[in-house]
């Protein structure tokens, strides 16, 4: 009995079991992992490298892409875009800021509209986001836009039992001439509008602003080619219209508006192209009895989509 407790008297006391754990240590980890999965690995940090770098690509455009996010500066503008519904992620706020009258009710819209993710962030951030431009201390971002695909107008139209009525823009490049045509394809149940992808006006929050809400339920697509898409909507049965100043026809004299229609407008300054003007079945004029030289693209737009609803109806 000596002996053993001689032998017991050597250890410091009770001895918690391992419950386990010295058996599941010996027991295999399973297949050591592929090095770009290992972390410290070379090969782990060039695929977290190239993880960032598509990250930060442009999302993959679909049928008819996207456009890219955008920043809205400034008190004021931060404002007027809130209270004109213009879509918008993310509210970026200046900490320690003058919380004057329109900062508040900045504030207040964003979080009555909901959905809108409000984040406080220093001065010298939101220096760098805008590239130094004077924000005030508030700086909304717009999502990309979703452009349809020029097919998906006509459609939509076809499906609702309805001919097409769409408005193709050629050579417009300022936002607000987009708006406005946004607004009265929507004001005259048109079925939407085409614009180029390249040197022409997107879907940006200016846009937005001045199609006063149109923009919501008035899809805008964007066709690669403007040429090709018209040429597309020639081949299913639609008319392409063109406004220019010596077209043959006035648009109270053709017929063709009552049916399924492409209404194709140029720029102010120019016209239309070349090109497009060739690809259009007709060429017509708006009277413009004062001897103005040409109206601008919402104004033309307007017009004859007017006059367009009115055969219609």
């Amino acid at each position: 009995m000596a002996a053993n407790n001689r032998r017991m008297s050597g250890k410091k006391g009770a001895q918690v079991g391992s419950g386990g754990q010295r058996r599941k240590g010996l027991e295999g980890k399973g297949p050591t992992p592929p090095a770009e999965m290992r972390k410290g690995h070379k090969k782990n940090r060039v695929a977290g490298a190239k993880a960032r770098q598509t990250a930060r690509r442009p999302a993959p455009r679909g049928r008819g892409g996207k456009s890219t996010s955008e920043l809205v500066v400034g008190r004021n503008p931060v404002f007027e875009a809130l209270r004109d519904g213009v879509p918008a992620s993310t509210l970026y706020v200046q900490q320690f800021i003058d919380n004057d009258e329109r900062v508040r009710e900045a504030l207040q819209l964003a979080a009555e509209r909901g959905g809108i993710n409000l984040m406080e962030a220093p001065r010298p951030e939101l220096d760098r986001m805008t590239n130094g431009l004077n924000h005030q201390g508030l700086v909304l971002q717009v999502p990309p836009y979703e452009y349809a695909h020029p097919q998906d107008l006509a459609d939509a139209a076809l499906d609702d039992g309805e001919d097409p009525l769409i408005v193709a823009l050629d050579g417009v490049t300022d936002p607000r001439n987009l708006g406005a045509v946004v607004r009265s394809v929507s004001a005259f149940r048109g079925h939407g509008v085409v614009v180029p992808e390249r040197r022409a006006a997107g879907m940006t929050a200016g846009a937005w602003k001045t199609s006063a809400g149109a923009a919501a339920r008035t899809p805008v697509a964007r066709a690669t080619n403007l040429t090709r898409a018209l040429e597309a909507y020639k081949k299913a049965g639609i008319v392409v219209v063109g406004l220019a100043a010596d077209g043959e026809v006035e648009i109270g004299d053709l017929e063709a508006l009552g049916g399924p229609v492409v209404i194709v407008v140029g720029s102010e300054g120019k016209g239309l192209s070349r090109l497009v003007g060739e690809t259009c079945d007709h060429r017509v004029r708006i009277p413009m009895p004062g001897g103005a030289e040409s109206l601008n693209a919402g104004v033309a737009a307007g017009i004859v989509l007017y006059e367009a609803a009115r055969r219609r109806s």
